[in-house]
């Protein structure tokens, strides 16, 4: 790993120190595509804990995995009208087949051979309830056919013009769940148990506090009943909006006509859900844990979670703490520890201390040969204290270890969010928040959509959620915070990613 530049501090440009994390940690670079973005073995083995784990807890929920096309014919996107004005704006469109030479040089060399021009285009896939629910309508016919639980695992194209690694790309990677059932409450029940599911990997895998809850109309889904989303809040007191979950109702039914017969006899609508999380949940965990060393990954997605750093003068202690390094490693290994042992002659320790904290190794195992003669190695925790432990029974106190670290950085990130949320604002005080460092603000609103808009365009500040009973103040607001006219919910603003 080249050390391209120190870490730019948090607190002297929180979006270059963002940009420098990734790099540093060699999680994503910047692809010759504007808006895209190549993502790194380290940050793509991230992404495949991240899959792991969700993948298990869909199928524990009866979900099956399936793929879709990339490609959908332009006018199923035309067919749900509220969808379609939702997406117009970011969709790529393939509109021939195949090139031609034009004799010219340089980035003229080729153009679209007008022969070979689709008699209609294609969208490249936004999001995909289109194409799923065409395929839906062949293959339900009866309630015995429901529910229909699916979800894919691909890539998506949302053509964006202010981009940032893994927050926001015109290319991501993400999973997306479709459904279908025969009444709304077996839907609504459906998109409230995956708002659930995704809280409970964020909270007990990411280690990054959530508040959930419902989208204002302005902020749903396009073609969506009800959205529902879950809020982090980052360092620099920004939210994260970190997944969502849709009753779509019947209107993506009624338009690519998926009817079943019921138990009675007649002929309905099925109820649909989609929901998804994406690879900015990484852009999360940076935001969420990192300093200004580098990467901080809570173990239980750690690429590496365990590094062991050897230290040696000679050739005979080269081979006495490689020897004891080596058996701690397998150790490890064998309990199913993500562990690296770091033998390379080319660094200093000190380099590799350097090298794995950027990356974001939890705990750090340094063996030298005193330590050999002790029975002990040193552990240095990530951004912690260092304390040496036995090398009887270190598997067992290792795993402790990154237990405590999962759980340290839950709470941490969970005292901050805290720190910086208020309850009960007054418009002076909301102004004044928002002016000034920023967080969660709850207050009370009145719905409208002029107030929503008014807040937005003199604060930068949006509704997040309309939040879930837990995360409700005491006391139900009675008016709301900037019109004074009756509260018809407390609402959570914030200003956003």
């Amino acid at each position: 790993m080249a050390q391209a530049k120190k870490i730019t501090p948090r607190a002297q440009d929180y979006s270059e120190w963002y940009n420098d994390v990734i790099m540093q940690a060699e999680l994503a670079d910047h692809s010759p595509v504007r808006g895209c973005m190549v993502i790194r073995p380290h940050g793509y083995r991230i992404w495949e804990l991240m899959q792991r784990a969700l993948d298990d807890m869909f199928k524990a929920t009866g979900h099956q995995n399936a793929y879709f096309p990339l490609f959908i014919p332009m006018s199923f996107l035309a067919k749900e009208a509220e969808h379609v004005e939702g997406f117009a704006k970011e969709v790529a469109l393939v509109t021939h087949t195949r090139l031609m030479a034009t004799g010219k040089a340089g980035a003229q060399a080729l153009m679209p051979d007008p022969g070979s021009a689709l008699e209609e285009p294609l969208v490249v896939r936004p999001t995909s309830e289109t194409i799923i629910y065409a395929m839906f309508a062949k293959w339900i016919q009866s309630y015995r056919d429901l529910p229909l639980l699916m979800n894919q695992w691909c890539n998506i194209v949302r053509w964006e013009l202010r981009t940032r690694l893994f927050l926001r790309t015109t290319e991501f990677l993400w999973q997306e769940g479709h459904t279908a059932h025969a009444t709304e409450p077996e839907a609504e029940a459906e998109a409230r148990q995956m708002l659930g599911v995704y809280r409970t990997f964020q909270e007990q895998w990411m280690a990054m506090p959530v508040i959930t809850g419902r989208k204002t109309d302005s902020e749903k889904f396009a073609g969506a009943v009800r959205t529902y989303a879950l809020e982090g809040l980052m360092q620099d007191n920004k939210a994260l909006q970190a997944g969502t979950s849709h009753n779509l109702g019947q209107n993506f039914a009624k338009a690519f006509e998926v009817k079943y017969q019921t138990a009675a006899g007649g002929l309905d609508y099925v109820w649909n859900t989609s929901w998804g999380v994406t690879t900015r949940m990484i852009g999360g965990l940076v935001m969420t844990h990192s300093d200004d060393n580098g990467l901080v990954c809570p173990p239980k997605l750690a690429p590496v979670q365990v590094v062991i750093v050897p230290i040696w003068k000679s050739e005979e202690e080269r081979g006495q703490v490689l020897g004891v390094g080596g058996r701690v490693k397998a150790e490890l290994t064998q309990a199913g520890v993500r562990v690296e042992l770091d033998a390379r002659d080319s660094l200093k320790p000190g380099a590799k201390y350097f090298e794995w904290e950027a990356k974001g190794v939890p705990l750090r195992l340094e063996i030298g040969p005193r330590d050999v003669a002790a029975g002990q190695v040193m552990t240095a925790r990530r951004g912690g204290s260092k304390a040496p432990l036995k090398l009887d029974g270190l598997t067992r106190t290792v795993a402790t270890a990154l237990d405590e670290i999962q759980a340290w950085l839950f709470n941490a990130a969970r005292e901050r969010r805290e720190a910086h949320s208020i309850r009960g604002v007054t418009k002076q005080q909301f102004l004044e928040f928002m002016q000034g460092v920023g967080g969660f603000a709850y207050g009370g609103f009145c719905g409208s959509a002029a107030c929503e808009a008014e807040i937005k365009q003199q604060t930068a500040a949006t509704v997040r959620v309309l939040p879930d009973p837990e995360f409700r103040s005491p006391e139900a607001p009675s008016t709301c915070m900037w019109c004074g006219k009756p509260s018809v919910a407390e609402a959570v603003w914030a200003q956003a990613y």
